[in-house]
């Protein structure tokens, strides 16, 4: 039996705003969170701009997570963050209005957390490669503790202090794969509830490359913007003049539950998880399949797992990097997969605005696209003033535009060839 899923709770911290309101309200306000690094010095590096979250306050989280103290790698912070005021928002904490279960849910919940690539902490690499001396000592080093920290950030290490601290023992997935990593978490979280697996599930992803190492390494490929001296313009998707995208951070989580489940507790519900797909490219690392054959496929399955024909998609939330050939490919992925229905819709990259958070962007844009449906407004895609002849569908620009369509398809396509694809509907009691 595929029990009906619902998002009961949403929490985000992104450079555009954290806290649910903050973000809609700059999102659909077409403010950009880009600006110059701050976190460290960047005056050496070829790219000095990118999407930082100026509101996160380690010190408060770690009095609320002991289990993390000492922690140095950002996107933990962010992770708890996030994933923290998700539980709140859904009323799931012991004493909240909205707990009226003679059982904690949380007990019983299920954890789907997207990452990408662990921290690497140079200044203290350097020092231990000169001090390392025979052979395998740098190696031990790394995995060992330095000053009582690891050098390397475990991947599953936001996931272990999250199921600590809360008792979720209803299992724990940590999903490695580049920038598809957050939706694709939240969509394995969505079978697990609609297969009847569990009740409930917290799913979301965070990521913060914005060290000297990961914008180094970004830069280095090619596909981020130098416009150091406009920040806010510097992500432009599917317009002619684009350059690349915005190296960002953040992180984003949903609470997933059946609808009886969030029923039977009276909780209040955002919208309706209808489907999701995933594919892989097969082609080459770090560019997309031209045709956008992979995309399509992702695209495709979705539409399948939801039961949904073309013509019900309503709106897209796209994947909309700002990168010469991935917004070519997106558009022709688009219009293949909902021919005539792809020039009757709107389109919005969130991109534009937040930077691109690697692996929590695909968690960060199914809030937008749940948000879109749970208010009725589409956020803008800001930027995107030389139209693009290879990038011609009806993409949002005029400002936040009025929404009375009933699903909303969201795109994530990362590193590797990893495409995924989430449809959300609104939800009807």
């Amino acid at each position: 039996m595929n029990h009906r899923v619902v998002i009961t709770g949403i929490g985000l911290c992104t450079p555009v705003g954290s806290g649910l309101e903050e973000f809609w309200r700059r999102l659909c306000a077409g403010q950009s969170g880009i600006g110059p690094i701050t976190l460290f010095d960047a005056s050496a590096l070829t790219v000095r701009i990118g999407g930082e979250v100026k509101t996160l306050d380690v010190e408060s989280l770690a009095a609320r997570f002991p289990a993390a103290a000492g922690e140095r790698d950002r996107k933990i912070w962010l992770g708890l963050d996030a994933a923290s005021q998700a539980i709140a928002d859904a009323g799931l904490l012991p004493g909240d209005s909205a707990f009226r279960v003679p059982r904690s849910p949380l007990s019983e919940a299920a954890l789907f957390v997207g990452v990408s690539l662990e921290a690497l902490f140079l200044e203290q690499i350097t020092p231990a490669v000169l001090a390392g001396g025979e052979s395998g000592a740098f190696t031990r080093q790394i995995l060992t503790l330095s000053e009582g920290r690891p050098l390397q950030t475990p991947l599953d290490r936001l996931a272990d202090v999250l199921g600590d601290t809360y008792g979720l023992r209803g299992g724990r997935v940590t999903n490695c794969s580049a920038c598809a990593a957050g939706a694709q978490a939240i969509g394995e979280g969505f079978r697990r509830v609609r297969d009847g697996s569990a009740e409930l599930v917290l799913a979301g992803a965070t990521d913060s490359s914005l060290n000297p190492l990961g914008l180094g390494g970004f830069s280095l490929l090619h596909i981020l913007s130098t416009e150091n001296e406009q920040p806010a313009r510097a992500c432009r998707p599917f317009d002619a003049t684009r350059q690349g995208t915005v190296l960002a951070e953040g992180a984003a989580f949903v609470v997933l539950e059946t609808r009886q489940h969030a029923a039977e507790r009276g909780a209040r519900v955002y919208a309706e998880v209808l489907g999701y797909g995933s594919s892989l490219d097969a082609y080459r690392v770090t560019d997309p399949e031209p045709t956008g054959r992979g995309a399509v496929l992702s695209m495709t399955r979705a539409l399948r797992d939801a039961g949904l024909r073309p013509k019900e998609i309503d709106a897209v939330n796209a994947h909309g990097t700002g990168t010469l050939k991935n917004d070519v490919a997106e558009t022709l992925a688009i219009k293949q997969v909902l021919g005539p229905r792809a020039r009757a819709i709107p389109v919005t990259a969130n991109k534009s605005m937040t930077g691109h958070l690697i692996a929590a962007s695909g968690a960060v844009e199914a809030v937008a696209s749940t948000l879109t449906l749970f208010t009725s407004k589409v956020p803008p895609t800001i930027n995107r003033q030389h139209p693009d002849p290879e990038c011609d569908l009806d993409y949002v620009t005029e400002g936040c535009r009025d929404f009375a369509g009933r699903t909303v398809l969201s795109n994530s396509f990362g590193f590797g060839g990893q495409n995924a694809t989430l449809i959300f509907g609104r939800f009807e009691s």
